[in-house]
């Protein structure tokens, strides 16, 4: 793979547990890290992110082969594996670090993410306007090392069951062209 095909995406879609286990199925992708951004605090921990002193979203950082998944097919994994309309929240998880967040690294990006929004509001059935914030992107943290690979880690956990486990059957089966041939999760 050459330099020029190497990127990196930074979304927010709720816990970070979800979006890093769903989009670590799909062909293209280098890397998935969970962490925090979107803040104004430095360092945060996910004890203070949780507790939604620190301005930061769960987040994760994807860094791709753009010659393999487009950054517009990313959009579309980040907009149907989540619910962009709701406020600070996703389902049970109900906070400012669960809101919905795109955070550009350049200005394609932000175009894209705006333009994309803007058809999902003109497509929308329900009337429910996209509330995703689309900020750049200034600082990414990492989270700590427990929260890395938490669902193959953690697959029989009662979350990861419930929550984690019936998204990745979506993914499957909505985005199936975009897997890669034998994902690992």
């Amino acid at each position: 793979m050459d330099s020029k095909s190497r990127s990196v995406a930074v979304f927010g879609g709720g816990c970070f547990w979800c979006t890093e286990a769903v989009f670590k199925m799909l062909r293209g992708i280098i890397s998935v890290e969970p962490g925090y951004a979107g803040g104004t605090t430095e360092n945060p921990t996910y004890y203070a992110v949780s507790n939604g002193n620190t301005g930061h979203a769960e987040v994760i950082k994807i860094e791709f082969d753009s010659s393999q998944i487009t950054y517009s097919d990313l959009l579309t994994v980040f907009f149907g594996t989540h619910d962009a309309t709701q406020v600070n929240r996703q389902g049970n998880d109900v906070g400012t670090q669960y809101r919905s967040i795109i955070l550009y690294t350049d200005g394609t990006q932000e175009k894209e993410a705006r333009a994309f929004i803007q058809q999902l509001n003109d497509s929308s059935k329900e009337g429910k306007p996209v509330a995703t914030d689309i900020v750049p992107l200034t600082k990414f943290y990492e989270a700590e090392q427990e929260h890395l690979d938490y669902y193959a880690r953690n697959k029989n956990q009662g979350y990861c069951q419930v929550i984690i486990e019936p998204k990745l059957q979506k993914v499957q089966e909505k985005f199936a062209e975009l897997l890669k041939t034998h994902s690992k999760n």
